[in-house]
């Protein structure tokens, strides 16, 4: 595994380091969507010298180099996709859990036909309730919110 990671991070002109690898392997190996702080609580036990800024300073160049995504579908935390391919996100109100949906079908705008703009980044965000959180009893008399 590791030699895929220092090979997918060179493919896209980064540099692999001790740490880039880890947190890098970590986004690859966990499809949670985690935030930052999470990958740095998760990998810090078996990595003592990694820091909270190196983790926010990689995830912030791997984001710069299309390396991962950068989801702002949650208003008070940046949550990464190691998944670049094309899919959307959804996000369940109740227990905040980000689910990866396939995008076929789904009618975007293709942008080459937006003449004169440069698109850089597309994002489908879907927000509600998850299967788990609609069956249960407690929410179908008084939904709640995950903002």
């Amino acid at each position: 595994m590791i030699t895929e990671v220092k090979n997918y991070l060179l493919s896209r002109g980064i540099k692999p380091s001790v740490q880039r690898i880890a947190i890098m392997e970590y986004l690859m190996t966990h499809r949670t969507h985690p935030t930052a702080d999470t990958i740095y609580w998760d990998l810090s036990p078996k990595m003592p010298t990694l820091s909270k800024t190196t983790v926010y300073n990689t995830l912030k160049l791997f984001s710069e180099q299309g390396a991962v995504l950068s989801l702002d579908i949650d208003e008070k935390n940046t949550h990464y996709d190691g998944d670049t391919s094309v899919h959307a996100h959804f996000r369940c109100k109740r227990c905040g859990v980000i689910y990866d949906l396939p995008i076929e079908g789904v009618n975007m705008v293709d942008p080459m036909l937006l003449e004169g703009f440069v698109v850089t980044e597309m994002n489908a965000y879907y927000k509600g309730f998850c299967d788990k959180c609609v069956s249960e009893a407690e929410l179908k008399n008084t939904p709640s919110r995950v903002n």
